[in-house]
């Protein structure tokens, strides 16, 4: 367990830095002396330092309730090009941070910066944000019906009274501005006078949060995978489904020019029909088996609707698509070796596209903002949703949220982002992106005056180290300072190499797409090759 730093007086590094002024009693705060200790006795933490840090419950009154915020460290392994710290964020929010720098330890920016990770207030290490768990109070369909949108209501209504009962006093200051706060303690800290910054999902908010409150605070910062500055946080949450929809259509096209492999029909249209026609099927008579469970319609709204984003797994989840077919049209038995293999394999997605947590921190964190009260804006958007954007997350994106009934008060209003005083960032976005739908990208690098990478026909969420070039983008700005062009384009990762009907291939099947000898297989193969993990932003 990682040592509280001591409050016995300023510390020598931060009197040294000439670091920015520090705000009006926090002088103890910022003055701390880190006791660094391993992060772990042995594991992959073993190879990090950690210290934990005390902070204000509420900065406004700093005198008064104190909670505790662990931080970890990497140092340069280039003591003679150190040029400084890069904090980085996993996202959320709520993701936990400590281990972040051991992602990068091989990356050109480990050998010229402190990486340094850190839990948020509220997450792991941390004073922690927990809520009880609140079980289903029933299905929720992809496609509810009028009458089961109070299902919806009721459960988001449940969550919120649940998460309120346990987190209690905390829940109102744990938000995107206090978090930056920690922040720049943490920078006072480490005797630094600026940081260096890269934050992914909703840690892009979080630096651009960071930069607006604390200017002469930044540095080179980098914004992975970005939310809109203009959806906080409803309609970030809503943009899912839109993304998701635009993914299935792509999907769908390419599906139609490949109608001699997957047998779905010859255009998008066609394809579109024979999927709604089996989704039908699902809703009235699921395909069941021990070894996998259920696939109905809501199973099968998600399994497109999460994973058409991932461009190089379409032959895969064509051939699942296909299967399904065959066991609903009755053709093939659900207990067949190739139904049992599809439902495995659906499985593992859809797992990989739940975030399971008990952390409150999420749902605490996207209240930081107004929801509407009214359900019957909700249950309006919902009718639209159910229609034209069912899959993946789906009309869950419209319906009710915990937020609409948030039992807390806000201690601060929504940032007013800006850039004034820190140099140009870079803002680095995939086009298929459906946790952060892509004109986050572009709205987010207008607003703060950054440069945009775009990375073309590719659906990964969290890019650096991920896709190449955009990497080689980011390594370059961050080491040697070196911006891209105002507006760069990165390709994605190849389609998988199934020629279009009447044409041959262009290419020899590349390397990762070996034959494996089942769907499963090459799921799971994917998912580890990709490193993916569940999360919502």
């Amino acid at each position: 367990m990682a040592a509280v730093g001591t409050m016995a007086g300023l510390a020598p590094t931060a009197l040294a830095a000439e670091s920015a002024k520090v705000p009006a009693g926090l002088a103890e705060f910022y003055g701390q002396q880190p006791k660094w200790e391993p992060c772990a006795k042995d594991g992959q933490l073993a190879k990090l330092q950690c210290a934990t840090l005390v902070v204000p419950m509420n900065y406004r009154k700093p005198g008064d309730e104190r909670i505790s915020v662990t931080i970890s460290k990497l140092p340069a392994k280039d003591t003679a090009k150190r040029r400084g710290v890069l904090l980085i964020n996993p996202g959320g929010p709520g993701g936990s941070g400590l281990s972040m720098p051991l992602a990068f330890a091989d990356r050109p920016i480990a050998q010229t910066y402190d990486l340094i990770g850190f839990d948020p207030r509220g997450v792991g290490r941390s004073t922690p944000l927990l809520c009880e768990y609140t079980p289903p109070l029933g299905d929720l369909p992809s496609r509810p019906t009028d009458e089961q949108f109070a299902l919806f209501t009721a459960q988001a209504q449940t969550e919120e009274s649940d998460c309120e009962r346990a987190a209690g006093g905390l829940r109102p200051y744990v938000n995107t501005p206090n978090t930056a706060r920690d922040m720049d303690v943490i920078r006072g800290v480490l005797g630094e006078k600026k940081i260096n910054y890269l934050g992914f999902s909703y840690g892009t908010y979080l630096g651009a949060v960071f930069g607006s409150l604390f200017p002469a605070s930044l540095d080179r910062n980098v914004l992975d995978s970005s939310v809109s500055p203009d959806w906080i946080w409803r309609e970030q949450f809503k943009e899912q489904a839109v993304a998701m929809r635009a993914n299935v259509d792509a999907f769908y096209k390419w599906l139609g020019e490949r109608n001699s492999v997957y047998g779905l029909g010859k255009s998008q249209a066609e394809v579109f029909a024979t999927t709604e026609a089996l989704a039908a099927k699902l809703a009235d008579k699921p395909i069941t088996n021990p070894q996998f469970g259920k696939v109905d319609r809501t199973v099968y709204d998600a399994l497109v609707g999460l994973n058409s984003r991932y461009r190089p797994l379409w032959d895969t989840l064509g051939k699942l698509v296909k299967t399904f077919k065959a066991a609903a049209d009755g053709t093939a038995a659900a207990d067949s070796a190739a139904v049992v293999d599809a439902g495995k394999a659906a499985k593992l997605l859809n797992d990989l596209g739940i975030a399971q947590t008990t952390s409150g921190v999420f749902q605490t964190v996207t209240c930081e903002a107004d929801w509407p009260k009214d359900l019957s804006i909700y249950y309006s958007d919902m009718k639209l949703y159910r229609e034209k954007y069912p899959y993946g997350y789906g009309v869950g994106r419209a319906a009710a949220n915990p937020c609409t009934f948030r039992n807390f008060a806000l201690t601060d209003k929504v940032t007013d982002l800006k850039r004034n005083g820190y140099p140009t960032g870079l803002v680095i976005q995939a086009e298929g992106d459906s946790q952060t739908q892509y004109d986050g990208g572009p709205a987010m690098a207008t607003k703060l005056g950054d440069q945009l990478v775009s990375v073309a026909d590719e659906g990964t969420h969290g890019l650096y180290s991920r896709n190449a070039c955009a990497s080689d983008i980011i390594d370059r700005y961050l080491v040697d300072g070196v911006l891209p062009g105002t507006r760069t384009t990165c390709a994605g990762d190849p389609r998988p190499n199934v020629p279009a009907d009447g044409k041959t291939a262009l290419a020899p099947r590349a390397a990762n797409e070996a034959p494996s000898t089942s769907l499963t297989d090459a799921v799971q193969q994917y998912i580890s090759t990709k490193k993916l993990t569940a999360g919502v932003f």
